[in-house]
């Protein structure tokens, strides 16, 4: 758990208490949290929530690894709603999140050929989600940004919730993905990770 500024999502720069619940059953190619795979602490939904209410924001978001791999993981986020957090959950889309509380909002990923976990994507996930929740592409090349267009226009997803596209760090200039998502005028939100723009890959921050 730590307290950083929100490095994406419609949340970017808010002051946000981070629960990192560790475990992943996917590998993606550039994940930056390879650390979130093992270890951890073991603490109970009321220990959590005293820790979270020491930081003194409003805004916590439940990630990982893949937070909904964790069996607790539900009640958690129902417990910080019932404790008047503004929460939101960031999931690999991998996994059903048609029982997440309602109030959360939740991130999902999608994962594009690069990653390695294409065939993960749990597109049932795409009817349970609201305008309360947003859609995230993370992108390594024009390959990638090709098949996200697609998605796009094939399931219609600017009428579902926003829509997040992310360069791979290293591998996609942002200025480059920027160029291409204006040629195209896709109705979609480019986010650079503010947090490694700070602090670089700092764990914690």
């Amino acid at each position: 758990m730590f307290l950083s500024l929100q490095g994406e999502t419609s949340r970017a720069g808010l002051p946000t208490v981070f629960i990192r619940l560790s475990g992943c059953p996917l590998r993606c190619r550039w994940c930056d949290t390879p650390y979130s795979f093992q270890g951890g602490e073991t603490v109970t939904l009321g220990a959590l929530l005293a820790r979270v209410a020491e930081y003194g924001v409003p805004t916590v978001c439940v990630t990982g690894g893949e937070p909904l791999a964790q069996k607790n993981c539900l009640p958690l986020l129902a417990v910080l709603c019932d404790a008047g957090y503004s929460v939101s959950l960031e999931t690999s889309g991998a996994l059903d999140i048609g029982k997440v509380d309602p109030r959360v909002s939740r991130i999902v990923d999608i994962k594009p050929p690069a990653s390695g976990e294409a065939a993960r994507n749990r597109w049932e996930n795409l009817a349970h989600l609201t305008p309360h929740d947003e859609i995230k592409f993370v992108l390594a090349d024009r390959a990638d940004y090709e098949w996200a267009r697609e998605i796009i226009q094939a399931r219609n997803l600017a009428r579902i919730c926003p829509i997040l596209f992310s360069p791979v760090q290293g591998e996609l200039p942002p200025a480059q993905l920027a160029d291409w998502i204006l040629a195209d005028r896709l109705p979609v939100r480019l986010q650079v990770q503010l947090h490694k723009v700070l602090w670089g890959n700092v764990p914690g921050k």
